[in-house]
């Protein structure tokens, strides 16, 4: 039986099993109890953010398993970051509905989607659809965990609170880095990190439901600075009127102080999305970094900005002031981002290099951010109290629609991405010699190949100092040559060497062989001798412009003296008439075979075993289209460094837009009028609970 009490402003107190549904607070808690409420707030954040962002970490093995492209995969971001602006916007439904349920059925719903959804994603359409549900609910838990921050926090207190939130997205892209980094080497796939994120999700959803609590809405509608207005604002909470505070909300939000701070923090935002969903691809195609390399870069990264996070609010609330803090940060951000687009620039940086400057970067994101979540809830504060929720859907809006625009520009500006994207993973497979398409031996000569690629460069310029002589080999048949690599005098191999390059018959290979053994010079002459030269002389040896022709083109042909061209000349027309006859007719591609056969021989035998080793299997097919691949990689890895920095340069964009725009939000800048309007504040306290008695 489910029994009730009464509370402060007259409803019943639900208990039992009704308080698992039933979640509202009859009074303002006291720090211990608020801290836990607060902390459990931070706990689903973090499971949150974490669950989100495990497809970054494993984004080369979904595009390798799944079948995407990388512009399918950057779509499948866009799509899911849509969804969550969407859901972002509605969010401030939870002004009348409360937050604490919101929080605890998203809590369970993203636990089955892991647990239950991404195991059996196998196809890129799968994936697809799972992580956009994942965003869409991302999407209201964005409003919804940060309007309870702000609910159990005074606004002296609440830049410390909102650091300690703004630890959920920080920690859950540490704890994805961190456990992706010693895990992804020893799990079967990269579904099982879902799987992990699943389990915790459970083990979270179960704290939430028992113990998460909100304030009354009676409570919550109304704007605390300090511990001392608890008892203000209970007795106050007897009289509020929440359906009217909350018409029209997103008429009474929809300002200039709210939306342009609203769209500064989501511009100056875009390195850290940037960060989480792109850095371990970006180490991994253009540096080289495996996928537990690229993570380990996020954990330096994210360590630091959760420790700076909760300092930087702690300071905050101490000074009483926010405006000097995001000031600070935006420029260092700033100029930390620029360090890093220039270390970025070389191939040489090291990783330790890389992690102290995204470590500081980190720092300036912090420096910014925590405060700017406390002055931006105490600018909605200044507007209604009442709307804190829809405030935060607005910011929750445009920081979703940011995120998903320069998400789909990604691949525009960044052209050479999606080969390497689409492509590294085969391509690295192949440079170390491990594609599982290629024969031990294709594997061999790529690897060495990558190694020295040197080596096409000499079998090309061999290749072309010897194309007539391999156009000859290329005339024998292999057996053929392998009997002459073995015994160049084999007599046998010689003469069917000659039947193969020539397609005479063995008469006239013989014929034509003896002749060359009786008189070798005169049959290499007649080979530099042109066809009808060889007809004129052979018509009248004695012609005088014949000879001299010949001689001619001999001189030519061999780069000897016209005497020494002449001798040859007269040598050959010396030749008994039926074996010149014999050259110039029918023995003509006999005598052609001989002199290619010759010059074949003449060839240095280093260059024919360079080749024989080298140039047969460079022009294997999937050797070639492979080694294509690997030089289109290669390309598109020389360009993306390049192509990066514009992309950096949107990021190094909206963090400048961000420092005008703060300029609107709520807050001093010195923090001596802070506490005087503090202790004004205070005093107001104690004339209103005096009258109150």
């Amino acid at each position: 039986m489910v029994t009730a009490t009464a509370t402060v402003d007259g409803s019943s107190k639900p208990q039992g099993i009704a308080r698992l549904w039933r979640r509202e607070l009859p009074h303002y808690p006291t720090v211990g109890p608020r801290v836990a409420y607060l902390s459990i707030v931070v706990l689903t954040t973090i499971l949150f953010y974490y669950q989100y962002y495990v497809i970054s970490g494993v984004s080369d093995q979904v595009i390798a398993t799944t079948g995407a492209s990388f512009m399918f995969f950057v779509n499948i971001n866009v799509v899911s970051a849509l969804a969550s602006a969407i859901t972002s916007a509605v969010g401030g439904i939870s002004d009348k509905i409360g937050r604490a349920n919101i929080v605890t059925v998203g809590v369970f719903l993203c636990a089955v989607v892991c647990t239950f959804g991404f195991p059996y994603a196998h196809g890129k359409w799968s994936v697809a659809i799972l992580y956009t549900l994942l965003g869409a609910i991302e999407g209201t838990v964005l409003v919804a965990t940060p309007a309870l921050v702000r609910d159990f926090s005074p606004q002296m207190g609440r830049a410390s609170a909102m650091g300690f939130w703004t630890i959920g997205p920080v920690a859950g892209s540490l704890i994805t880095s961190a456990v992706i980094t010693n895990t992804i080497a020893h799990l079967g796939a990269w579904q099982d990190e879902y799987v992990i994120s699943g389990v915790v999700g459970f083990c979270v959803f179960l704290v939430s439901l028992i113990w998460l609590r909100e304030l009354s809405p009676q409570l919550r509608d109304q704007v605390m600075v300090s511990e001392r207005d608890r008892a203000l604002v209970e007795a106050k909470a007897k009289g509020i009127d929440v359906e009217r505070a909350l018409q029209r909300p997103f008429a009474q939000m929809l300002k200039g102080d709210i939306v342009g701070p609203a769209l500064a923090i989501s511009v100056f935002l875009i390195i850290y999305y940037t960060a989480v969903g792109f850095f371990p691809l970006f180490f991994q195609t253009v540096f080289g970094y495996s996928t537990s390399e690229a993570n380990a870069l996020g954990n330096w990264m994210w360590g630091f900005q959760a420790f700076a996070l909760v300092a930087i609010g702690w300071s905050s609330d101490r000074l009483r002031v926010r405006k000097p803090f995001m000031l600070v940060g935006a420029v260092g951000a700033v100029i930390t981002t620029l360090v890093f687009m220039d270390m970025a620039r070389h191939q040489g940086t090291s990783f330790t290099a890389f992690a102290v400057v995204l470590s500081v970067l980190a720092i300036t994101l912090g420096l910014t951010f925590a405060p700017w979540m406390a002055a931006f809830t105490e600018t909605v504060e200044r507007r209604n109290p009442a709307l804190s929720a829809t405030g935060l859907s607005i910011w929750g809006l445009l920081l979703r629609l940011v995120v998903t625009v320069s998400t789909f520009l990604l691949p525009y500006v960044v052209h050479s991405v999606t080969t390497v994207a689409d492509y590294g993973t085969v391509a690295q497979a192949a440079a170390a010699g491990k594609d599982p398409s290629l024969t031990k031996a294709q594997n061999a000569i790529v690897k060495e190949v990558v190694a020295n690629p040197g080596i096409v460069t000499k079998v090309e310029s061999l290749a072309n100092t010897y194309k007539a002589e391999l156009a000859t080999a290329a005339k024998i048949d292999p057996a053929t040559q392998a009997a002459l690599n073995a015994n160049p005098n084999d007599t046998n191999a010689e003469l069917k060497a000659l039947g193969e390059i020539s397609g005479a018959n063995q008469a006239a290979v013989l014929q034509g062989a003896g002749i060359y053994l009786a008189s070798p010079g005169p049959v290499a002459t007649i080979g530099n001798i042109d066809p009808a030269t060889q007809r004129a002389l052979l018509a009248n040896p004695a012609d005088a412009a014949a000879l001299a022709k010949a001689a001619g083109e001999v001189s030519a042909a061999t780069h000897v003296s016209a005497a020494a061209a002449q001798a040859q000349v007269h040598a050959l027309v010396s030749l008994p008439s039926q074996d010149l006859s014999f050259m110039v007719t029918t023995g003509a591609p006999v005598i052609s075979a001989i002199n290619q056969l010759v010059a074949l021989s003449a060839v240095p035998t280093s260059a024919t075993d360079y080749l024989t080793k080298y140039g047969t299997p460079l022009q294997d097919p999937k050797v070639q289209s492979t080694l294509e691949l690997l030089q289109k990689v290669q390309t598109a890895q020389q360009r993306s460094q390049n192509e990066w920095q514009h992309y950096f340069w949107i990021a190094v964009a909206g963090e400048i837009v961000f420092i005008p725009l703060m300029f609107l939000m709520a807050g001093f800048w010195d923090p001596r009028k802070a506490r005087r309007e503090e202790e004004a504040h205070e005093a107001m306290i104690a004339e209103e609970l005096a009258k109150l008695g």
